[in-house]
């Protein structure tokens, strides 16, 4: 990975260049940043400068040995911690090793994904992984020896907020004595959740979402889509690369039409006309139910803008009437109350909860929120 490959964020990327070309890599860094951000290609890209042999100077080469075999993951200096779970294949205290092979293809193919993404590609779908205090304890192993190769030894922790208390506590130990020429690199998405002792001993790289023209550029270099798709679905992503790469590879569908007419029903509060919708809702499949729901949680979004600062929406004609009209029939509690019962279905779709039923016990609280307009 290099950082040519990741759209936009000249700012981080200066940061990150200056601190190497001062000599003052810091040997815990902590990046976050949100769902879809690009914190874990940038470490990778950051983590390919630190060693490469032929450093430019505002990118790695991409030429020599070392950018070669960063290229694939399988530099000798360059380690990876990542949450695991049981699987058909690993049956009991499984570490990071053993998906090593998985993982080198989930990064490299999307290094945007999900922990969801994640959990699939190993094949434990339905169990939340996690990174035990074994695993944190093998990170001295890991990094005990000198460098095989490179100027650095790294390791990159991704989510290290699935760590529990224990397994916290064991990475604090090594972060208080890191070895010399030692780089952790620790790229969370809730950083919110790690122990205040970690934070305190990690300089903070804050990795924020990507804005509308970086993703539109991104879809029409990497996957030829064109200008007016792309811009569709940059507004409806909001800053999520990952879900804008999903949306790009989905049969596209009109979300507006439908997401307009289950609002309508809802007002209506006819059970029966929402039951209908869930079915359509159910045939949909997952990443269609979860498209419905993010294109929701944005139109809301635009509502609110559009309460505060009209000139400010991002609509296009086609949407603007909708918009104008639920917004004058709402007020800003309504809108915040439905965005989050939206918020909270896609978390239960990502976890396989029966859509149909989902989708009508959704749509019943919404109807009593626009009923009650609170």
């Amino acid at each position: 990975m290099q950082f040519a490959a990741i759209p936009g964020l000249e700012d981080v990327k200066a940061n990150l260049l200056m601190a190497v070309r001062n000599g003052k890599v810091a040997h815990a860094q902590l990046f976050f940043g949100k769902d879809g951000s690009a914190n874990l290609a940038l470490a990778m890209a950051y983590a390919t400068y630190l060693n490469c042999e032929d450093r430019q100077a505002e990118d790695s080469c991409g030429k020599c040995a070392a950018c070669s075999k960063n290229s694939r993951l399988v530099h000798p200096d360059l380690h990876f911690i990542f949450p695991v779970a049981t699987s058909k294949t690993v049956d009991k205290k499984p570490t990071s090793a053993d998906y090593m092979k998985e993982w080198r293809t989930f990064a490299i193919e999307n290094p945007f994904g999900s922990i969801h993404e994640w959990g699939e590609t190993m094949g434990v779908e339905n169990k939340q992984p996690a990174i035990s205090a074994d695993e944190a304890r093998n990170i001295v192993t890991k990094i005990s020896l000198k460098a095989f190769e490179g100027e650095f030894k790294i390791l990159i922790l991704w989510l290290p907020e699935m760590m529990n208390q224990t397994s916290g506590n064991a990475m604090l130990k090594i972060l208080e004595e890191p070895p010399a020429k030692t780089v952790f690199l620790l790229v969370a998405n809730n950083h919110e959740k790690l122990l205040t002792t970690i934070l305190s001993r990690t300089q903070k790289v804050m990795i924020r979402g990507f804005d509308e023209n970086e993703i539109v550029n991104y879809l029409t270099a990497q996957y030829q889509c064109v200008d007016d798709r792309a811009s569709k679905i940059a507004f409806i992503a909001d800053g999520n690369m990952n879900e804008a790469i999903r949306l790009v590879n989905e049969d596209e569908e009109d979300h507006h039409e439908m997401f307009r007419e289950w609002m309508r029903k809802c007002f209506t509060f006819k059970v029966k006309d929402l039951t209908e919708l869930g079915e359509r809702f159910q045939k949909m499949g997952r990443e269609g139910q979860k498209t419905l729901l993010h294109y929701g949680l944005s139109t809301m979004r635009e509502c609110l803008v559009f309460q505060v600062a009209k000139q400010l929406s991002k609509l296009r004609p086609s949407e603007q009437d909708f918009v104008d009209k639920f917004s004058k029939a709402t007020n800003s509690k309504v809108l915040e109350n439905i965005g989050e019962q939206l918020n909270n279905s896609y978390f239960h779709i990502e976890r396989n909860a029966n859509p149909k039923i989902l989708f009508l016990d959704m749509s019943l609280q919404i109807a009593m929120i626009l009923k009650s307009k609170k």
